[in-house]
This record gives structure tokens, sequence and C-alpha cells, in this order.
């Protein structure tokens, strides 16, 4: 299924043009236009699905495999020294387009990113907590 009024399935589906560096029957891999670093592109299924909860199984098991595809791609031709794989889920996790893709972010030495996150320290007792409370 395809949304009319979406946006990735437009591009995914060569509605508007991209600069594509991948396409198959399944998606469509085109440099993203905000690019966080050189080489920064997104996996877009051609099919419409909201979000990794919404993905079909069947497209969820090709998304890592065409990942580690474009990355070796991307080391080839960029010669990247560390690589991101970002994939969003819902607008308070930073998803502003709702359409699951993939980002993949080559690294550079001194490309100014910061793609991390606060390691949190746990209370006592509350690791094991949230373990009972999802195996109960």
């Amino acid at each position: 299924m395809k949304k009319d009024d979406c946006i990735f399935c437009k591009l995914a589906n060569g509605q508007i043009p991209t600069n594509t560096i991948y396409e198959d029957d399944d998606f469509r891999v085109f440099l993203d236009a905000a690019p966080a670093t050189r080489g920064h592109c997104l996996i877009v299924p051609k099919e419409h699905f909201d979000d990794l909860e919404d993905l079909d199984d069947k497209v969820a098991a090709k998304v890592l495999p065409l990942a580690k595809k474009i990355m070796k791609l991307l080391k080839e031709k960029l010669g990247w020294e560390g690589f991101n794989v970002v994939q969003n889920n819902k607008e308070l996790a930073g998803q502003t387009v709702f359409h699951f893709h993939m980002h993949l972010i080559p690294r550079y030495s001194g490309d100014g990113q910061n793609i991390l996150w606060k390691p949190g320290k746990p209370a006592e007792g509350e690791l094991q907590s949230i373990l009972d409370e999802i195996n109960s």
C-alpha cells in the first residue's frame, strides 16, 4: 500500500526525484536532502509503513542486510571511519516523517556530529523491577 499524501512514498517510488544510490523492488536508498555528514542516506521502503511497529516482517527482514550492503559501498567510495544506523519511531523519539525509514550516517573525524545519548544510572533494583514487569 502507498499513501497519496506521503512524501516518502512519492520519493521511494520515483514520483519525486532523489539522489538515488540504490534501488530494488522493495526499497530506494537516496542521499538525505539535509545530511548530518557526507554520504548520509536513507533506506526507504516503497510500500508505506508508519514506523517499525507497523513494518511488515518480510520487509523488515531485508532492511539490515541492505544497510550492511550500503555501508560497505559507502566505506569503499567515501572512506568513513565510523558509522551510525539510526531509526526513529514516533514524534517523541525524533521521527519527523511518518513513513518507516532508516538513516545511514557515515562518520568522519571532526565531522561535528554527536549522535549519542547520555547513559543513565538506574536506582538499586530498578533493572530487576523492569525485568519483572516485562516478564509478568
